[in-house]
């Protein structure tokens, strides 16, 4: 099949070359030039595969990032901050690289999280809710955003932030080691509301994003699931033939799980996304986590005719 000819030059910057990414990287290799950022050395291969061409560099090292200044147009920042501290100098590093000699992005689109908006207890939110993080980690997330945010005003350049909520696939993006384990999840009676998103539906929403989203807009990149932590857990262990998760109380738990298990058991809310429906237009192929493992268990465990 003859490749797409490259629209007007234009080049696309992925910083972050994860899952994620890498699912859409073919889709703009025929249409654009791609960059795809690495810290290692050994992941090129790949991605020259996917048909983008590799950087190695370090967020972590500003002096890696050089190159940067002035390389596209347009920027997919997929990368997380650090596991520690409360800022995101990563972020920090990425601009200050981007805007060197001159140079300016015309677009950056960031994926951060919907942990964000801290413990709601259950509540609706759409975007407009304020930022209260519960933990550092999600702590990083607002420091990102707002780095981000701050730089497209001062700069014009257009800012779009996709909060992602818990990113699932079947193909190895559930808690099948959990399961495995046997453990425990929360009673009903204490149960939180969580949220998701099929990596490919985050893939598309990306390209979306790039080509539709607001400047300076954040929008919920979550499916219209309503499912508590527990009933996620049953739904998959179900799906897979599993034992179901024992069910404790949150004190219980307290002796059984780490803290980094029993902070996303700590917060709870269920979010509205409207905006990317309306905005940006977009239609999941993956509506809830119900239907998306219903139609991978048709493909794959009904029998033969």
């Amino acid at each position: 099949m003859k490749r797409k000819k490259r629209l007007n030059g234009k080049q696309v910057l992925i910083v972050g070359s994860g899952d994620v990414a890498r699912r859409i990287i073919p889709w703009l290799a025929t249409r654009f030039g791609v960059r795809a950022l690495v810290r290692r050395a050994e992941e090129c291969e790949a991605l020259r595969a996917l048909g983008a061409l590799p950087l190695v560099a370090d967020l972590d090292d500003p002096a890696s990032l050089a190159r940067l200044a002035g390389i596209a147009g347009d920027v997919l920042h997929c990368a997380p901050p650090p596991g520690k501290g409360e800022d995101d100098p990563r972020t920090r590093h990425l601009l200050a690289a981007l805007t060197r000699r001159g140079s300016l992005p015309r677009r950056i689109i960031y994926i951060s999280t919907t942990g964000v908006y801290g413990d709601c207890q259950g509540a609706w939110l759409d975007e407009t809710r304020p930022l209260r993080p519960s933990s550092a980690r999600a702590g990083r997330r607002v420091a990102a955003e707002r780095c981000l945010r701050d730089f497209a005003l001062r700069t014009g350049c257009r800012v779009s932030i996709l909060r992602a909520p818990g990113i699932y696939d079947s193909a190895g993006r559930l808690p099948l080691g959990r399961l495995e384990k046997g453990d425990p999840v929360l009673t009903p009676a204490e149960d939180v509301h969580t949220n998701h998103i099929h990596a490919e539906d985050l893939a598309r929403l990306l390209v979306t994003a790039l080509f539709r989203g607001r400047p300076n807009r954040a929008y919920n990149a979550s499916d219209d699931s309503q499912l508590k932590m527990g009933d996620y857990f049953d739904l998959v262990a179900d799906t897979v033939g599993l034992p179901r998760p024992p069910r404790l109380s949150r004190q219980e738990l307290m002796g059984c799980l780490s803290p980094l298990t029993l902070s996303f058991m700590s917060e709870s809310r269920r979010l509205r996304n409207e905006r990317i429906r309306k905005e940006l237009r977009f239609r999941l192929a993956y509506p809830t986590v119900a239907s998306s493992l219903a139609e991978w268990t048709e493909r794959h465990y009904l029998p033969l005719p």
